[in-house]
C-alpha cells in the first residue's frame, strides 16, 4: 500500500493551466492544488461565497454554479458551494469533494473548452476579502508533536518531561471555536489573572507572556452519527483538508490557570486559520509512511492500522515568520522564527479521528481540530517562542537589534505552509498573519 493508490489525473505535475499564474515555479496555487474558501469583492456589499484558488486569482463558486457547466454530483457540489460557508458542501463526502475537484481541474487546465466561460468566473486575490471557509461548530486542540510536548515539560519538570499517557493516548483537549478568525483580523492583547513565582497573590491584567502556536487545522467533512465510533482506516473518509493555524497562548495566564483541568483564559481568547483549505486528495503525492519507535509503546488496535503505518503522514513544511512594528515602519521584511515539518508529528490525522470517536463523540461537518504546536526534533524548529527563548530566559535578537522573549503589541506574526519534492507539483496552503494590539 502506498500513497500511488491515492493519485489520480489531477495531480499530474505536467498539468498546466491556462491562468497563467498559476503555472509560476513557486506558485502556491497550481492547478495541482485547488483549495477551497470563502471569500467576496472587498469593500462590497456583495455576499460571501465559497471560491477556489488558483495561481493569484480564484474561481467564484457561485458564479460558476449559475452557469450549470458540470454534469451530475459535480454541479450538485458546485451548487453547494455557492453558499457563505462550506459545511454543506464538506458534508456531501469525498466522492462529492473529489468529482468537483476534477471537474474543476478540466476546466481550468490548459485547452480547456470551458476557458471563455470560467474566465468570467475569476477574480482577483488582491481584491478580496476572507471570511471563516466553514461554520466551526467545534473545536478540538490536539497535542501531538512529541518533540513540543518535551521541550515544554523539561521546563517544567526537568526529571519527567512527559506524562506516562502521552504515548499511549493522543492529547487533546476542547477549545473554543466562537473565538477563532480568519487571517487579517487582529486582536487585542488578551488580560486575565496571573500570579508570577515572586508575587503572594495573583493579580488581573494584560497578558505579559503572549506566544503564537506553529499548528495545522484539520477541518472534518462529513460526520458520523452519535455512538458510532470511527474506524482508523475510515478515518480520512471524514477529513475534508488543512489549512494553517496560529493558536495563539497567554502563557503567563496558562502557567497560573492551567491545573488541574487545563487550558482555559490562556487559549480562548484569539486563534487564526488561512483562508484556504488544502483538500486531503491535493495533498495525496506528499502522504509518507508513518512509524513509531520501536522502544515507545505501539498504538493500541484501535489506532492501528497497515494503511496508516503505510500512509498515515503528510510532508508539509511550517514556517514562522515575526514582523514587528519597526520593521513595518522600515520596510523590512519578516524574519523566519523557525521551520519544522508535520510529518514530525507524533500522531497521526487519522489517529486523531479514531481517539476522537472512539468513545462515540459525533464530529460534524466543519468541526476542527488543531495538531498542536508543531515543533521539531533540532532547537530552529521549535514551534514556539516559549521554546525559542527558554521561556523567556534567553532573548532573541532579530536582525535589526531588536529582541524578543515573548510577543509585544505591533508584532505581527506569519505563518506559511508548502509542499515540495521531485516528482510532484509544489503546492501551497497561502498565509496566516494577525497583528497584536493593544490590551483594553
Amino acid at each position: 500500500m502506498s500513497n500511488e493508490n491515492l493519485l489520480n489525473e489531477t495531480h499530474n505535475p505536467a498539468l498546466t493551466s491556462w491562468v497563467n499564474s498559476a503555472n509560476q515555479t513557486n506558485t502556491d496555487f497550481p492547478i495541482q492544488n485547488l483549495p477551497f474558501g470563502i471569500f467576496k469583492i472587498a469593500n462590497t456589499e456583495q455576499s460571501f461565497r465559497g471560491g477556489v484558488a488558483i495561481g493569484d486569482q480564484i474561481v467564484d463558486l457561485a458564479a460558476l454554479s449559475s452557469l450549470s457547466l458540470f454534469e451530475g454530483i459535480a454541479q450538485d457540489a458546485v451548487k453547494a458551494c455557492a453558499a457563505n460557508e462550506l459545511n454543506t458542501f464538506m458534508a456531501m463526502g469525498k466522492e462529492a469533494w473529489s468529482a468537483l475537484r476534477l471537474a474543476l481541474s478540466n476546466a481550468l487546465k490548459e485547452g480547456s473548452p470551458l476557458q471563455e466561460k470560467l474566465n468570467d468566473c475569476l477574480v482577483a486575490q488582491a481584491g478580496v476579502e476572507y471570511a471563516l471557509p466553514c461554520n466551526i461548530g467545534d473545536y478540538t486542540d490536539f497535542y501531538t508533536s512529541i518533540h513540543h510536548a518535551t521541550s515544554v515539560g523539561l521546563k517544567f519538570r526537568p526529571d519527567n518531561p512527559l506524562l506516562p499517557n502521552y504515548k499511549w493516548v493522543p492529547i487533546g483537549y476542547h477549545g473554543r471555536s466562537s473565538s477563532i478568525d480568519v487571517s487579517g483580523r487582529d486582536f487585542k492583547r488578551p488580560s486575565g489573572q496571573t500570579k508570577p513565582p515572586t508575587a503572594t497573590e495573583p493579580s488581573v491584567g494584560p497578558c505579559k507572556r503572549l506566544d503564537y502556536e506553529l499548528e495545522v487545522g484539520i477541518f472534518i467533512g462529513k460526520g458520523n452519527d452519535l455512538g458510532d465510533a470511527i474506524s482508523i482506516d475510515n478515518a480520512e473518509d471524514h477529513v475534508f483538508g488543512l489549512c494553517m493555524f496560529n493558536d495563539w497562548s497567554a502563557r503567563d495566564i496558562q502557567g497560573w490557570e492551567y491545573q488541574p483541568l487545563g487550558p482555559f483564559l490562556s487559549k480562548n481568547f484569539a486563534s487564526t486559520v488561512s483562508p484556504w483549505i488544502v483538500t486531503t486528495e491535493a495533498l495525496a503525492p506528499y502522504r509518507e509512511a508513518w512509524t513509531r519507535v520501536e522502544s515507545d509503546p505501539q498504538p493500541l488496535p484501535y489506532l492501528e492500522s497497515e494503511k496508516n503505518r503505510a500512509m498515515g503522514s503528510f510532508d508539509i513544511q511550517l514556517q514562522a515568520l515575526l514582523e514587528t512594528e519597526t520593521m513595518r515602519e522600515k520596510n523590512e521584511e519578516a524574519v523566519q522564527m523557525s521551520q519544522s515539518n508535520f510529518k514530525d508529528s507524533y500522531w497521526t490525522v487519522a489517529q486523531m479521528v479514531a481517539h476522537h470517536t472512539v468513545n462515540g463523540c459525533n464530529l460534524r461537518a466543519g468541526d476542527m481540530f488543531g495538531s498542536g504546536t508543531q515543533s521539531g526534533p533540532n532547537p530552529d524548529e521549535a514551534g514556539s517562542m516559549l521554546e525559542l527563548s527558554n521561556a523567556g530566559a534567553d532573548p532573541i535578537t532579530l536582525p535589526n537589534g531588536e529582541q524578543r522573549t515573548f510577543l509585544e503589541d505591533g508584532d505581527k506574526v506569519i505563518m506559511k505552509g508548502w509542499c515540495q519534492k521531485d516528482g510532484a507539483a509544489r503546492i501551497g496552503f497561502g498565509a496566516v498573519s494577525a497583528v497584536i494590539l493593544p490590551a483594553e
